[in-house]
């Protein structure tokens, strides 16, 4: 029989025993865990280094909006471009616009003078392609591929979101300025994807302009993108996925040179998506 001291001591000393080892073996378990994890730390820098490279560009897209002065229903419409185009609120997307203004907004004694029957000619064709039965202000175009309501900021975000998925081409635009003091942009069209017959455009835009139908301040509309001028730098056939151009540019007396842009943008002539789309602003001193 032990008694009660001599339990106790002999406990305690199992216990010393016991704890000795456990000590011991820890000491070497942890150095062991140690050493595999300074050799993994590395490779999972490097992995996540590997993921930040591999980063998406944004895609450019071309949001066009068929707007007017005279139009009462147009200016949430006029807004909305403006945010999209100044916060440019897409992760995945890159937002390049146009405010094309048509005539028939016009009356007898007042003109929208932003307007053309040239951008009236323009939305025609898409409600055909669109088969919309009559156009209407505002609309909005987004990549050539989708029309909606141009005060709907819901379903253009949307369409935002469905059209940035698509494959595109690539344009660099560059400007020169020469001895007699024209500015000339030289375009570099590539990697263009399969595509019907093609034109290339050239739409100058201008930025910081306000309606001059308000007679105060708190019913005028800021506008940005207002298109100045619309023109064809030349047709691309079906089999060509690259074109290099330049043009010479032309300014009228009544624009700020200082807020204008240029667009360069690809599309099909027949369902008139778009297959590339680039801007440029000139900078400062080439004005």
């Amino acid at each position: 029989m032990y008694n009660r001291k001599f339990i106790e001591s002999k406990c305690m000393k199992q216990l010393f025993t016991i704890g000795f080892f456990t000590i011991f073996f820890s000491f070497f378990a942890c150095g062991f865990l140690s050493g595999e994890t300074i050799v993994a730390a590395p490779r999972f820098e490097e992995k996540q280094l590997g993921n930040k490279s591999n980063t998406k560009e944004k895609v450019p897209i071309l949001i066009e909006l068929f707007t007017a002065e005279g139009c009462p229903m147009c200016p949430p419409a006029d807004k909305n471009l403006v945010y999209l185009e100044r916060e440019q609120p897409f992760p995945e997307a890159e937002i390049i616009t146009l405010s094309l203004h048509v005539d028939y907004w016009n009356s007898r004694g007042w003109k929208d003078e932003f307007s053309s029957p040239m951008f009236t000619r323009r939305q025609d064709i898409y409600a055909q392609i669109f088969r919309v039965r009559e156009i209407y202000t505002p609309q909005m175009v987004i990549d050539g591929r989708t029309q909606l309501p141009g005060a709907d900021l819901a379903k253009t975000r949307q369409a935002i979101t469905e059209n940035a998925k698509q494959l595109k081409g690539k344009i660099e635009i560059t400007s020169t300025k020469d001895a007699a003091s024209d500015i000339k942009l030289h375009v570099n069209i590539s990697d263009l994807p399969v595509h019907e017959n093609s034109t290339v455009f050239l739409a100058i835009a201008e930025d910081n302009l306000a309606s001059k139908r308000g007679k105060s301040a708190s019913t005028q509309r800021e506008y940005v993108s207002v298109v100045r001028e619309l023109k064809s730098l030349g047709p691309l056939n079906a089999a060509q996925n690259r074109l290099e151009t330049e043009i010479a540019l032309q300014f009228q007396p009544a624009w700020k040179k200082e807020s204008l842009k240029f667009i360069v943008f690809v599309q099909e002539n027949a369902n008139r998506k778009i297959l590339a789309v680039n801007k440029i602003k000139l900078p400062e001193g080439k004005s």
